[in-house]
């Protein structure tokens, strides 16, 4: 049987339905998705859609270098220079005389030819068994000073010195600088002296001193110079003839550990004194 509510209500429905596929919804842009794509030199974007405005398009970020590798740079908390970087000489070549060498990079004259025997014989001496000194945790060493004694005695005062290659850098606790040893106008060996140091920029003074009296030794090294305080054998016979290994107390917080004197020292250095 016709209903004409029914039909009439369909009508409405079909004219609804019209409205709102015209009129109602209309068409929705589309979300532009902007990409970001790396090459070696820029960052370009690139956008998936032609119809972003010029206006909010992303300007180019900065140049980035996909290629090169990461490496550590230290913070400026933890890592400083003090700006001393050694001066480069006009018009540096190694073909210049020595006084125009550029040290902080050349290695002119490292390996050419062995000093003379006068000198060899200076530098590989034996050391005199009461030069050499001990630390409280057994390591031997020799005197600063004694190493700038036997290259005097092989060089001449004047005829050596030590040439600064870097910046000194500096922690809260610690100063390090690379040195070359040049003697007889010849680059002899490069090696990082480091110093601790406490008590805050006061201290920094001496410090870099002692950064360079411990590049020295080490430089010393390569000429032979002390070569017995690296060989095993040699340091047992020592300590066995001339130091001691006794409980020691600290006379602040009272405790004992085993120290390493020489057996010529009754005494220990303040803070510690014997058991």
């Amino acid at each position: 049987m016709f209903n004409p509510t029914r039909s009439i209500g369909r009508r409405c429905l079909s004219n609804f339905d019209k409205k709102v596929t015209t009129s109602t919804f209309k068409a929705i842009p589309k979300k532009t998705t902007t990409f970001v794509t790396r090459n070696s030199s820029t960052t370009t974007p690139k956008s998936v859609s032609s119809t972003t405005s010029k206006e909010n398009s992303p300007a180019p970020s900065s140049t980035l270098n996909s290629s090169s590798t990461t490496s550590f740079t230290p913070t400026q908390s933890t890592l400083t220079s003090l700006k001393d970087a050694p001066a480069t000489p006009i018009g540096t070549s190694t073909n210049l005389p020595t006084e125009s060498i550029n040290w902080s990079e050349s290695f002119h004259g490292l390996g050419t030819a062995p000093f003379s025997k006068e000198a060899s014989d200076v530098l590989l001496a034996p050391l005199d068994n009461e030069d050499i000194e001990i630390k409280p945790d057994g390591l031997l060493y020799l005197p600063e000073i004694k190493y700038r004694r036997i290259l005097n005695r092989a060089f001449g005062p004047g005829g050596w010195g030590l040439a600064p290659r870097t910046e000194s850098l500096i922690t809260q606790k610690l100063i390090t600088r690379e040195y070359a040893l040049i003697c007889h106008g010849r680059l002899v060996s490069v090696a990082r002296g480091e110093q601790d140091y406490f008590g805050g920029e006061d201290r920094i003074p001496t410090a870099l001193e002692g950064c360079k009296s411990n590049a020295l030794m080490r430089c010393c090294k390569d000429l032979g110079i002390a070569s017995e305080l690296w060989d095993p054998s040699f340091i047992r016979k020592w300590k066995a003839k001339y130091a001691d290994e006794v409980f020691a107390e600290h006379v602040v917080t009272k405790k004992k550990k085993k120290l390493w004197k020489l057996k010529s020292n009754k005494v220990f250095d303040y803070p510690y004194k014997q058991c």
